[in-house]
């Protein structure tokens, strides 16, 4: 067993990946809790299967960016998605279904065919399931990632009253003059950058926990909406903090320590939600 708090002050590159895990953390509770609320938390998860495909095609293509291929590709599906859940023909859930299965099958197919590692199987259950490369952050990915994540709470600050508006009463807010399409394409942008950031923390496949399980645990407990979005970030980067730190202890992965402390926070927010008759 490892002291992690021996580790951190040892270590700058263990520092720079938990300050990129709570600031991740941080971003993923402030909107999770409106996509929560508008039933777009499934969302998260077609879009981390839209990331993995696209991921997997700049692995190919032997980009030494990802970033450059996968964060454009996962807005255009963010937005693709929206479409799709007004569109009579194609209800929100089925394109979500396909768009998840297809981007899993195209990904793991151009991993096959065209292969870059002899360990294909070690490199997709690192991209699904996430990997110690958030220990491996190069100063620029701290840089970029530091940066995008200032610049997704200054954008819930500074159009809170119209996102709060748009989840509660979407129809009432364009009455009243709001262009509900467009803060709808901003939210599912925002998802789209929040999902990528968090690839390299929890993977593709369970990072939709981070959006909804601080949301969810806030709920418990808490009725305004002001209450469980401060709570539901205060739960996403104390649950980050404590997952990162018991990875560290017990030499067991980032992503699945952070989901799993998550799951716990939510059991005994919801066992005081009980007992408080909420």
């Amino acid at each position: 067993m490892i002291n992690p708090f021996v580790f951190l002050s040892e270590y700058d590159f263990a520092v720079y990946a938990l300050i990129v895990a709570a600031l991740i953390a941080l971003c993923a509770s402030l909107f999770g809790v409106t996509l929560v609320l508008k039933r777009f938390s499934f969302i998260g998860d077609g879009l981390s299967h839209a990331a993995f495909g696209a991921l997997a095609l700049a692995t190919v293509l032997h980009v030494s960016n990802e970033l450059v291929i996968v964060l454009p590709t996962t807005a255009l599906m963010a937005v693709l998605l929206l479409k799709a859940g007004r569109n009579t023909k194609i209800k929100g859930d089925a394109a979500i279904a396909m768009l998840s299965v297809g981007a899993l099958a195209i990904g793991y197919i151009l991993l096959n065919v065209f292969p870059v590692s002899n360990n294909i199987a070690g490199d997709v259950c690192a991209t699904l399931f996430g990997a110690t490369s958030i220990l491996t952050l190069s100063g620029m990915d701290v840089v970029l990632c530091t940066v995008l994540s200032v610049a997704v709470v200054l954008l819930f600050v500074l159009f809170y009253n119209r996102i709060f508006a748009v989840t509660f009463d979407e129809s009432f807010a364009a009455a009243s003059g709001t262009n509900t399409e467009a803060y709808n394409t901003v939210i599912a942008i925002v998802t789209a950058v929040i999902i990528v950031l968090s690839m390299r923390l929890v993977g593709t496949l369970i990072v939709s926990a981070l959006i909804i399980f601080p949301a969810l645990s806030a709920m418990r407990v808490f009725k305004s909406f002001r209450s469980v979005v401060l709570c539901s970030a205060v739960v996403a980067v104390l649950c980050a903090v404590s997952g990162f730190l018991a990875s560290v202890a017990w030499s067991i992965p980032v992503g699945p320590s952070i989901v799993v402390a998550n799951i716990i926070c939510f059991a005994c927010f919801f066992c005081i939600g009980k007992g408080s008759g909420r």
